[in-house]
């Protein structure tokens, strides 16, 4: 049987203070759909590996510039 692998889903709050990013900026992140994201209510939880996976993604993004 395949193991099912769940994702860690924070809320932005949680995820700006692991990120040191404001809450504002994951905020935008959100709305303009640049990162995988949940509504629970009026929460916004997101998915903290694909959200490392983007920041990796712009900073290598920004290097190459």
């Amino acid at each position: 049987m395949e193991e099912l692998k769940i994702p860690q889903m924070l809320t932005i709050k949680a995820c700006a203070q692991k990120t040191g990013l404001s809450y504002d900026y994951i905020r935008k992140l959100c709305l303009q759909g640049k990162i995988v994201f949940v509504r629970a209510g009026n929460k916004y939880l997101v998915n903290l590996e694909k959200f490392i996976d983007y920041l990796n993604g712009q900073q290598e993004q920004a290097e190459g510039d």
